[in-house]
């Protein structure tokens, strides 16, 4: 990884969320913006969520600003960095958990991806077949709120989890 690099060539990169780090030689977290942005708006867009879009300015000043930061390091600071992913969900879930889980969590999150095109496929035909506004309107929000619900029930099981973690903590150190 060299640091000499083109002050204009690394502000254009910088404008594309990922591409300024990977130019600057930071492959792995460059990859991982990019990725996360573009996942970002294909989610919003196939499941119809538009605020989820909120965090997309907030990703791309990150990444513009970041750029900018690496290139000012002076040469020391620069090459003592390392080259690592932006998330770590090992740091998010334990271990041994996380390894437990990780293909239940994936299977679920398939199964609803899965209906949720399979819902828009058989109400497009449906549709054809009965067509009454109303009662249509209240049928085209149904994989919103599948996910919604589904997002809400994974966001209490990892507080559950936290907590029962932080209790049996608690529980070794009064033991001691």
């Amino acid at each position: 990884m060299t640091k000499k690099k083109s002050g204009f060539l690394t502000f254009c990169f910088s404008l594309v969320p990922g591409a300024g780090e990977m130019y600057m030689g930071f492959m792995k977290q460059g990859v991982s913006i990019m990725a996360f942005f573009w996942l970002l708006i294909f989610l919003a867009a196939f499941f119809n969520m538009g605020p989820v879009l909120f965090i997309l300015p907030i990703l791309w000043c990150y990444s513009f600003f970041n750029v900018h930061n690496l290139r000012g390091m002076s040469d020391e600071e620069f090459y003592a960095l390392e080259d690592d992913y932006l998330f770590h969900l090992d740091r998010v879930l334990p271990n041994d958990r996380w390894n437990k889980k990780k293909n239940n969590i994936f299977a679920w999150v398939l199964i609803v991806i899965g209906i949720v095109i399979l819902w828009g496929n058989v109400t497009d035909y449906m549709r054809w077949m009965f067509p009454n506004e109303i009662y249509w309107g209240i049928v085209d929000e149904i994989p919103q709120l599948a996910i919604a619900v589904f997002f809400i029930w994974g966001g209490i099981n990892l507080i559950r989890g936290k907590k029962r973690e932080l209790d049996d903590k608690s529980l070794g150190q009064e033991e001691r």
